[in-house]
């Protein structure tokens, strides 16, 4: 097995790395043991034989898996949804109500996804995406539970870098697997940053996210993108300051100019960045990488959009 690639994070769950893009600590699946075992988000299609292989490497045959949970729809994180149903054909997949749609009919989110990224760009990342059979498609909201024999998920809807974001509770060990809601985790860098993509952003509902995560007092948070954060609290007030500073650029540049170009937003962010990355990692800024998912870029459509879209419904005469 590959020990650089797997990880015991928690008592009972497992880190895969997907090498997502060819990078590590990038992109992380998890593993849940048990009874029922279960594996928390899919990686991309692109990644479907490098997560299949690390199962198998973890004794996990073609009939044991018996539950895939996605935190969102994007397609790193379910993109590789309709391969492994396809492979383990016991599984059923979890998610949020809102999403489900998506994964028995991908068509709509993967021509999203083409848009934000260009389609050779998407296509290099996340490859393609199979769908879902709707029969093994199991829809979850605020609150619910699911139950996978000797040990279960509580489910938090999450709003904010999506709006059918969900975070999960492991009531065996307090484990909570955040998703995206606070933002990723760069443990190369030992640096945070916002994931505020367009086109469901909402500020608002992202700090609020961060506050129901935190005060479910979780006893580690398991990110995506990726693995661990070394401390619950600073990860949790480092993910709620960047959303804030991050919106706020925004907003004082399109406030000073609405038809501020997409780029001097980006110029704006990308100093940011540049702050919080040499402030927090101790070296100069390593774009490129910092960069390969979620861009600078993304960030500055999605928080722009948001605050256009906020600012026409708060317009005087607007219904």
């Amino acid at each position: 097995m590959d020990g650089e690639r797997t990880c015991i994070v928690a008592p009972g769950v497992t880190s895969i790395d997907t090498v997502m893009a060819g990078e590590r600590e990038l992109n992380a699946v998890y593993l849940l043991d048990g009874s029922e075992p279960c594996l928390v988000e899919t990686g991309p299609g692109a990644d479907h034989d490098r997560v299949a292989t690390a199962l198998i490497q973890l004794g996990v045959g073609a009939r044991d898996l018996a539950h895939l949970v996605v935190t969102h729809i994007h397609m790193d994180h379910a993109g590789g949804a309709g391969a492994l149903l396809r492979d383990y054909p016991r599984a059923t997949i979890w998610v949020h109500e809102a999403g489900a749609r998506h994964l028995v009919d991908p068509q709509r989110l993967v021509a999203s996804t083409a848009r934000t990224y260009g389609p050779e760009r998407m296509q290099a990342l996340f490859g393609t995406m199979m769908p879902s059979p709707a029969e093994r498609v199991r829809v979850v909201a605020d609150g619910d539970v699911i139950s996978m024999g000797d040990r279960a998920l509580a489910v938090l809807h999450t709003p904010g870098h999506a709006s059918h974001h969900i975070a999960l509770h492991d009531e065996a060990n307090g484990a909570m697997f955040t998703g995206e809601a606070i933002g990723s985790y760069l443990p190369w860098a030992h640096c945070y940053r916002p994931a505020l993509p367009p086109p469901e952003v909402d500020v608002e509902a992202a700090l609020a996210s961060v506050r129901h995560i935190a005060d479910r007092e979780p006893t580690a948070l398991l990110t995506s993108h990726f693995g661990v954060v070394p401390d619950i609290a600073d990860a949790c007030a480092q993910a709620a300051e960047g959303i804030s500073r991050w919106a706020q650029d925004v907003r004082d540049t399109l406030a000073n100019d609405p038809d501020t170009a997409e780029d001097d937003v980006v110029a704006v962010l990308t100093e940011r960045a540049r702050e919080e990355f040499e402030r927090d990692a101790g070296r100069p800024f390593e774009q490129d990488r910092y960069d390969v998912l979620g861009s600078i870029r993304m960030n500055a459509q999605g928080i722009s959009r948001y605050w256009r879209k906020r600012w026409e419904r708060e317009a005087p005469g607007s219904s």
